[in-house]
């Protein structure tokens, strides 16, 4: 039996994190954009990856848009993305093999993430991941968004494990700070942001993938912390 570690959970973070699917949210914005012409950009997208679809929407619109018209829109544009996804998803490079030396050292995995819980157990299915979770938190287990640490502290909750002897890996700005709000160790990658921003974030550590990420060490660096 592997020694009991100091993180007793490993939350991850969906897109950008567990799977490449920047591409696919992208065709499903804009695929949104065509049906509805909200006036969605590029660049609109890719700088508020990571939030919550009704902040996004609100964001985008401001006053002009009612809570009818967010879940609409909403619903519409993660069906666009399933639609999208199947078939397409796959986990990010190295994602398999730190979720398996994570738990060959007894550390329990969690998705968090404020994407629909739909989207997530599509992953889930198509990555041949069932079983792997001892929890997943979406958009239906909150109520506020990232940078909130609400998502996080449900992972850790419905996982059975403290927040401070919690891990997570993140992409974004929004969910490094989230994490730090929860009093969580936050590993940052940089798949869709540099690292200065994550770094500005908070974050303990910034890599640029999980290809090769020493687990161990990380282990180490975590007991470091309840050392001092």
């Amino acid at each position: 039996m592997p020694a009991t570690p100091i993180a007793d959970l490993a939350i991850f973070d969906h897109d950008g994190v567990l799977v490449d699917s920047l591409e696919c949210h992208q065709e499903a914005w804009f695929e949104l954009e065509r049906r509805a012409a909200l006036g969605l950009t590029p660049e609109f997208v890719h700088a508020t990856f990571g939030m919550t679809n009704p902040s996004i929407l609100r964001r985008l619109r401001g006053d002009a848009i009612t809570e009818a018209e967010i879940q609409r829109y909403s619903d519409l544009k993660e069906e666009c993305y399933r639609a999208v996804a199947r078939g397409r998803i796959h986990l990010m490079d190295g994602v398999r093999e730190v979720l398996d030396a994570l738990t060959a050292r007894g550390v329990k995995l969690a998705i968090g993430s404020s994407g629909p819980r739909a989207n997530l157990e599509l992953t889930v299915t198509e990555c041949g991941l069932e079983g792997r979770f001892a929890a997943i938190a979406s958009l239906e287990d909150i109520t506020r968004g990232k940078p909130d640490p609400q998502i996080f502290l449900v992972a850790a909750a419905k996982s059975g494990a403290a927040p401070s002897r919690s891990v997570v890996f993140e992409d974004a700005p929004v969910g490094i700070q989230a994490a730090k709000a929860a009093g969580m160790y936050a590993v940052g990658l940089t798949t869709t942001h540099p690292a200065a921003a994550l770094d500005e974030a908070g974050a303990d550590e910034v890599i640029p993938s999980f290809v090769g990420y020493d687990v161990d060490g990380l282990l180490e660096r975590f007991r470091a912390r309840f050392a001092l």
